[in-house]
This record gives structure tokens, sequence and C-alpha cells, in this order.
């Protein structure tokens, strides 16, 4: 926390509020939970004269952040274009423990108004250059309650969410900007696993038997077209099939029951990993080419590990961390049925007083034969990214990034794109 109190009981209030925000982050953290800083003065609009404090002491956080990416391809066969896609999101967070005395009781609920063009359907990349990207909407995005018990061990969460928030999402997700990597792993919807902002109605229990392990389990609707069956997300959709999704995480120096979706360098300090092992299971129907009689059952899974590699001081945030995803779906009813990703995140290169990171990515995005002409498959796509996150402000954060898409679509051409990604929040 950027402040100084020469007072013990400055500091003694200061901390509890940290430690209070610390715990609403850690256990609501959820859609663009992006890596910026929080101290006292971290909102463009203030304390609210001291309002947005005494809420937090409460156990209530309001929070409206911007989020826009601006990409332009400086090279592909397409004509160069700008696009820019925008993002406000509002969320409230409760902690009924600090609210009412009901201990381990949590609320959360988001809405969103987004809009802007979508580069990567434009160029035809099977990699989004924004994670954000997808259509132009204003809605609830989601909400749940949620119950803890044991000291974390045993919680269970039910409400309207979606399962690319939790399941198959990037654990250094906020240090990157195309898609697989910003966000969850892209064929997730192989299976129709929901992603926001369109969530569908869903329930899930997460049990931590030891202190670095956990398992989890969610039960989603999986909803073919929830944009159009759902206009504004206030009226809960059980449409499409029940997909289950489970997980299992490992997580050596950390407990378990502390990891959350989303995570940050600061909330990563210390020689600490995640290795992930998850499955979804559609038991819909599928097509498949060259059959006419649809198929029962879909499945995808992914295996993905973070690890922290080298640090300055065991105890900073300052080094170098890895990460690393695969996952696998059957090639007959999936046309992009494979999916890696692998990465390097320097925290804290540039000798300045401001937050920074610096990041390269890359993605492998593959097509199955069985979808193609024999003789005629597709190439496999490649995409790299670079990007370097400044955090001048701490309401304030700039992402500049440079990609590169080899055999973009699976075809023979390349595509360049260049921009850069603006949080702030008020």
């Amino acid at each position: 926390m950027r402040l100084w109190c020469g007072y013990g009981a400055c500091i003694f209030v200061i901390a509890a509020q940290c430690c209070l925000a610390l715990q609403l982050d850690e256990t609501l953290s959820g859609p663009d939970s992006h890596e910026t800083g929080q101290g006292p003065h971290g909102h463009l609009l203030g304390q609210w004269g001291g309002e947005r404090t005494r809420l937090l002491d409460r156990g209530v956080r309001f929070d409206l952040q911007y989020i826009s990416d601006s990409l332009w391809n400086l090279k592909s066969v397409q004509p160069e274009r700008f696009a820019s896609w925008n993002r406000f999101r509002g969320t409230i967070d409760i902690d009924f423990g600090a609210l009412t005395e009901q201990r381990g009781l949590y609320f959360h609920i988001t809405a969103v108004w987004q809009a802007g063009g979508n580069l990567g359907q434009d160029l035809g990349l099977l990699t989004s250059p924004s994670g954000m990207s997808s259509q132009n909407t204003f809605r609830l995005d989601s909400w749940w309650i949620e119950k803890r018990w044991h000291n974390e061990r045993i919680t269970a969460r039910i409400g309207q969410f979606a399962g690319q928030d939790f399941y198959g999402t990037q654990h250094y997700a906020t240090s990157f900007i195309f898609e697989p990597m910003g966000y969850a792993l892209g064929n997730l919807s192989n299976t129709f696993e929901s992603f926001d902002p369109p969530s569908t109605p869903a329930m899930e229990v997460r049990f931590v038997p030891i202190p670095h392990l956990y398992v989890k389990s969610m039960v989603l609707a999986a909803d073919r077209a929830p944009f159009s069956h759902n206009l504004t997300g206030f009226v809960p959709q059980f449409r499409g099939a029940p997909v289950s999704v489970s997980e299992i995480g490992f997580t050596p120096g950390k407990k378990a029951s502390s990891v959350r979706a989303m995570d940050n360098v600061e909330t990563r300090k210390g020689y600490s990993g995640l290795y992930q092992f998850g499955a979804s299971y559609n038991p819909g129907k599928f097509s498949a080419p060259g059959s006419a009689t649809p198929r029962s059952g879909n499945f995808l899974l992914y295996w993905m590990a973070s690890q922290a590699l080298w640090r300055v001081d065991p105890r900073g945030g300052k080094g170098l961390d890895a990460t690393f995803a695969y996952d696998w779906s059957p090639p007959s009813i999936n046309r992009n049925n494979t999916l890696l990703t692998a990465g390097l995140r320097f925290n804290e290169p540039l000798p300045l007083r401001i937050h920074n990171t610096m990041s390269l990515g890359y993605v492998r995005n593959s097509l199955s034969s069985q979808f193609f002409t024999p003789g005629m498959a597709p190439k496999s796509e490649n995409a790299f990214e670079f990007n370097v996150l400044l955090d001048p402000a701490p309401m304030l954060l700039l992402q500049p990034v440079v990609q590169y898409y080899a055999n973009a679509g699976g075809g023979p051409n390349h595509a360049v794109v260049f921009g850069f990604r603006t949080k702030v929040e008020f």
C-alpha cells in the first residue's frame, strides 16, 4: 500500500481496511479483475468524502471501471483498419460477515456496457487480438450468493455466472491482451461452457481437502445463443443441456483456499505456482462432418501450469513467471479441437517507481482435418504477443502491445497488430 503513517492507530485502521479489501478480492474476484494499483487513492473519483471507506468497513464495495482495447492491423491481406473495443463495468460486492455478522456469506453482482469493433473477426483470426471483444450489449452480467464453511475448506455458490471466468481461465490473464491468454482458453466454447458477459444460471461446489489442493465442480446451462435468448441478463434462461465442468488444482507454497482466478503480481509473491487439470462435458447433440445423424455428448480436457521461476527477493514480487496451457477435444466433432498457450512475465523489469511488467505470449490454434477436404487440411495458426504493462497512477493502467499472426485463420497469410489497452478505475 502506497501510504506511510507514523501513528500506530492510523496504521491499525489502514491495515484493517487493506485486509478487508484483500478478503473481498480473494473471495469475489471474477470478470475484469485486472492488475492495477488499489491503494487509498485508487479511484479517479476519490473516496467520496470518506464514504467509500466507511462502506468498505461494513463489507460493501462499489467499483466502476472502464477498459478499452485500441488495435490496428498494420499488416494483413485485409485493408488496414482501426478497431476499438470499449467496456464499462459496474460491480457491487458484499461481505455479510462485516455487514450483518453472517460469517462466510457473500454476494456479488456486476453489469456491463460494451461496444466497438472486433478486429479478430474482421481479420478472420482464430486467436482474437482482444480478450474482451464479443458482441455489443448493455446487460446484467453475473450475480451469485456464496457461502463458505470450515475456514474456507468448503464453498458453495449459486446464481448466474460464467464457467470461463473460473474454469480454463488463465491465471496470469491480467498480463496479456489476446484472448486465449488474456481471458480463458478460446475453444472452451466447444462444449458451450458459458462466458461473460452473457452468463447463464449455474451452481458450484469447491472443496479444499488439504491446504495446497482444491477440487471444484460446476453445473451450468449451456445456452447456445445466450445474447439473443436473454437480452438484458435479468431473466435467467435454463436453455440447453446442463454442462458439467470440474477442476483439480495444486499450489505449492500457497493455501489453495486463497487461489483465485485472475491473480496478479502482488498476490503471487514468493516462489509459488498453480497446476490445474480440468474437464467439461456436454451431454447434448453435436454435428459431425460427413454424418447426417447428430452425436450425443462432447467433452474437452485441459492442463494448465503457472509458476514463479525466479525472484530477486523470495518475499517480493520482482522476478520472472512462466505459464503453459494445453487443451484437447475430439477432432471428429470439434473444428478447433486443440489449443496451446505459453508465456513469460517479467515483474518490475524497468527501474521505475510505478508498477510495470513485460510479457511475452504464444498461442497455437489447430483445426481438425476432418472438417476439410482430404489433402486440404489447414495449417495451425501461430500467434505471438509482446506487451508492457504500466501503472502510472493507482487509478490508471496503460498496456501497449504488438502481436504477430502466422498462418492467420489457418491459411497462408500473416498479420501484424499494434495497439494498447487502457483501464480507468472510477
